[in-house]
């Protein structure tokens, strides 16, 4: 009986320090003031023995597969001198690390985690398109579930080289890519998928601030597997981030301007040609012109391999203003020919007196030639007037007059009873220089009458060419409108 009490005593003592001994190696024991900390115990648990060097599976030839995600918050900036577009982004990733597993009911059913960065063993994902060093902010600390599943979320500003395509500018849409990949580990070590589906990551803007010269069309995923030397393979998760320009800014400061200068310079073709302020008018719209083109110089975006086809558009109108410049010069040259200049060619006066009026439906020429007609006329009648002085003064018309009165005056004589006076020479020297002059002055009249006349042919010559080539301008700069017209209009659409 005493044994069997001895015994039992025995079976008591060995049971009590069978429990000390599991107190004492619990998992995370602490002593001290952490003693009765749950996360300190369950931190130095999964630092015990952490090997952060080291790839976290438990056999090397399993693949630490990646989970990536990307959300844009921002379009900071968009550098098309240097090919270069900053942006910030939340980025996500998440991997599975065999050695940060422990059991919720043994550490008050913790579940997750934040553990140091610098404490646990982080995949070397990174951007290949990384030019610079953007100000992002530090975050020093990952989440890790009781799986072993490590989160690490962390915003990023990201400056990255970008191939921008300025042509369609400020229609333009631009598409660059974030290329995420492991840059040492293959395959075999790291593998890289995607958080979401690619539709759900194609349409979400949840995050993105929408207020800024830039919209966010969607974010485009790509995964691939490429080797370098054909031995080694690796893989990538490829972003394509679609942005577009809202181009409100620059329609109202840029093309509208260019519009209403352009529309001017069409209205100054209703100026009568043979005034001279049509050239100062056209003078002046060229320099207005240029002085806009220098404004806006540093407005447009430049490159050194292409040129938008905004900046197109402006040269071409300036081009436009100085062909309009030339050929209302052409025209009051025309219209302002002095006089004794050579006849009008009878094929001009086919061509563009008599063909073009009909073909391209120009009426009431004659109007347009009002001005000099009416001096013409007043030329006529002041001819009229001298020719009837020329023709009184003519050597037989003068000679019977003279005979005439000479038998007058004889016959009064006579019946008076005084003897007539003899004879004198009829045509004395001063009557002689009398006619002359007139002759003279018949013949300059003549003269000024015909080049009156080739003035007015040529001033008919310079209207209708007027005319002609300010169609000619108008269907010209109409056409170039449309086409532009149209292109931004499918470039903004689609």
């Amino acid at each position: 009986m005493r044994l069997s009490s001895a015994g039992t005593a025995l079976i008591f003592l060995l049971i009590q320090g069978a429990s000390r001994a599991c107190t004492v190696k619990k998992p995370g024991g602490s002593s001290g003031r952490f003693a009765n900390a749950t996360l300190v115990r369950l931190s130095e648990f999964l630092s015990g023995g952490y090997k952060k060097g080291v790839r976290p599976v438990k056999d090397w030839r399993t693949s630490t597969i990646v989970a990536i995600d990307l959300m844009v918050y921002s379009i900071l900036n968009v550098d098309e001198k240097n090919q270069v577009l900053t942006t910030y982004v939340w980025y996500r990733q998440s991997w599975t690390d065999e050695f940060l597993v422990w059991n919720p009911e043994d550490f008050d059913e913790v579940k997750q985690v934040s553990i140091p960065t610098a404490n646990v063993w982080v995949p070397d994902i990174l951007i290949n398109e990384f030019v610079d060093v953007g100000k992002s902010p530090d975050i020093p600390y990952v989440y890790v579930t009781h799986d072993g599943l490590v989160r690490n979320y962390k915003p990023i500003q990201v400056v990255t080289a970008c191939t921008l395509n300025i042509y369609n500018f400020p229609f333009d849409v631009q598409k660059c890519s974030l290329t995420f990949q492991s840059w040492l580990h293959t395959i075999d070590d790291i593998n890289i998928t995607l958080m979401r589906t690619p539709e759900e990551l194609k349409e979400d803007k949840s995050v993105f601030m929408n207020q800024g010269e830039w919209e966010l069309l969607h974010i485009l995923s790509n995964y691939k597997i490429f080797s370098v030397d054909n031995d080694d393979y690796y893989a990538e998760m490829k972003f394509h981030v679609v942005i577009r320009r809202r181009p409100l800014f620059y329609t109202v400061n840029l093309l509208l301007p260019s519009i209403f200068l352009m529309v001017m310079d069409i209205v100054g073709f209703y100026l009568p040609p043979d005034s001279g302020e049509r050239v100062s008018f056209k003078i002046t719209l060229l320099l207005g012109y240029s002085v806009f083109l220098i404004i806006v110089s540093d407005t447009l975006p430049a490159t050194a391999i292409g040129t938008p086809l905004i900046g197109v558009y402006f040269v071409v109108c300036m081009a436009l203003l100085v062909i309009s410049l030339t050929e209302t010069v052409l025209i009051v040259r025309l219209v302002h020919k002095q006089d004794l200049q050579t006849p009008v060619p009878h094929w001009v006066k086919y061509v563009v007196l008599e063909r073009a009026p009909v073909l391209f439906c120009i009426h009431k020429k004659h109007r347009l030639c009002s001005r000099l007609s009416s001096q013409a006329s007043d030329l006529d009648h002041y001819k009229d007037n001298s020719y009837g002085t020329a023709q009184c003064t003519h050597h037989h018309t003068c000679e019977i007059g003279r005979r005439l009165s000479q038998h007058d005056r004889e016959a009064g004589l006579i019946r008076m009873g005084l003897p007539p006076v003899p004879s004198r020479d009829p045509t004395p020297p001063v009557m002689d220089n009398i006619l002359q002059e007139v002759t003279a002055i018949r013949h300059f009249l003549e003269k000024r009458d015909r080049a009156r006349e080739v003035a007015k042919e040529w001033l008919q010559v310079g209207y209708v060419l007027d005319v002609l080539l300010f169609r000619v301008y108008l269907v010209a700069m109409v056409a170039y409108s449309i086409t532009l017209g149209t292109l931004w209009s499918v470039w903004q659409v689609a």
